[in-house]
């Protein structure tokens, strides 16, 4: 039995989005620049998922910018906005357990004389209100903080961020990187006062390659690329058509029943989350249940490395992460659990477990057999 549970790191494509984007490569290629009947449906096929986009996030068409995914919508939005407002000021907020794509676009922010504030959380890897408020000062312009953590499915209080940046006497950017979150919550930025929003398609059941910038109408905001004028000049460069196409499919699916989708989910938690809990020396990391994301679940096994159990469970064709895809080339690290307080002995003995709508409670049984079978065996081998 093949058992996929890194579905954090991507996710299966819906047949649907990818029947799309094989009409859109073999039969409607055309460029959507083009003025002749090819171009003109090319270009209906962006309009199209972006009307999909608008209508599920309740934000205008124009707001909309595509992107090659969530890491260069984080980069669109942290660079382009800290340089388009610096003279209103040059401090920067965000959390200590980001996305690379965050932290990363932040360390290079610093480097050009932007000073950037790191929010602890506490030990579920929830930032607190009264640190952020603390932290707010006349040069602040912009805070990021992610909706949903990418390790250990924390929920971040997004609305009552987004309230309290609203109601300071100085405007200020709030940027919020959605990947983790969007087709597992409704979320609408004007509602929830984010002033930039990231999403990603590969995680949805979507194409890879493909993102999403929300940008508010009014936000001052500079391109990182120049080029033929495409998308306002804020993101040129021609479309990536099928992606794009591929992404408003997988955005109708997703949402369909998406309550339906998530209670279920929360159920495949909860099987596996008891599961686990009765192996002997497992901890888990955040909060479980409802307080946390429905498909995410990290867990430390005492005694064994992440590493040597998440090949012993491939053997088995159990697919599982070590933490974050993206910060692959520093597996046995993870500044999300070091954040969080968890013990030095637990850092390198962690994995994290992601579900879909397409993982079965066989599976989840099927998981939890292999690892009630691993661990002490694992366990007798490890070096003292």
């Amino acid at each position: 039995m093949e058992v996929y549970l890194d579905n954090s790191a991507t996710t299966r494509c819906y047949h649907k989005a990818a029947q799309k984007m094989c009409r859109l490569m073999t039969e409607d290629y055309g460029n959507p620049s083009s003025l002749h009947c090819k171009g003109v449906e090319a270009e209906r096929a962006i309009r199209e998922a972006k009307k999909i986009l608008a209508g599920n996030l309740k934000v205008q068409e124009k707001e909309l910018y595509f992107t090659s995914g969530g890491t260069e919508s984080d980069n669109l939005a942290l660079i382009g906005c800290a340089f388009a407002n610096q003279r209103a000021g040059k401090h920067l907020i965000t959390t200590s357990i980001e996305h690379p794509a965050v932290l990363q676009a932040m360390k290079y922010l610093s480097e050009q004389g932007f000073r950037i504030t790191y929010l602890p959380v506490d030990s579920y890897g929830v930032v607190r209100l009264a640190d952020l408020e603390e932290a707010l000062c006349p040069d602040t312009i912009l805070v990021s903080v992610m909706y949903v953590n990418n390790e250990v499915g924390s929920l971040q209080p997004i609305a009552e961020i987004g309230r309290l940046l609203k109601n300071r006497e100085k405007p200020i950017l709030f940027h919020v990187d959605a990947v983790q979150a969007f087709g597992k919550y409704v979320i609408h930025p004007k509602k929830l006062h984010v002033d930039l929003l990231s999403v990603s398609s590969h995680k949805i059941h979507g194409p890879k390659g493909m993102g999403l910038l929300y940008v508010g109408e009014g936000v001052k905001i500079r391109p990182l690329l120049y080029g033929g004028g495409q998308q306002k000049d804020l993101r040129p460069g021609t479309e990536n058509v099928p992606g794009i196409a591929g992404f408003g499919e997988a955005v109708r699916e997703i949402y369909t029943n998406l309550e339906e989708k998530r209670e279920r989910l929360y159920r495949i938690k909860e099987q596996f989350v008891k599961g686990v809990s009765e192996l002997e020396g497992t901890v888990l990391n955040g909060k479980a249940g409802e307080e946390g994301a429905p498909h995410i679940v990290s867990v430390s096994f005492e005694g064994v490395r992440s590493e040597v159990l998440l090949h012993a469970l491939e053997e088995r064709e159990i697919y599982v992460s070590s933490g974050s895809a993206c910060a692959s080339n520093h597996p046995s690290v993870s500044g999300t659990l070091k954040a969080m307080g968890i013990k030095e002995k637990l850092l390198d003995s962690t994995l994290r477990f992601s579900f879909s709508e397409f993982t079965t409670e066989d599976e989840i049984s099927y998981c939890l057999g292999a690892l009630g079978e691993l661990l002490p065996m694992l366990r007798r081998f490890r070096r003292h």
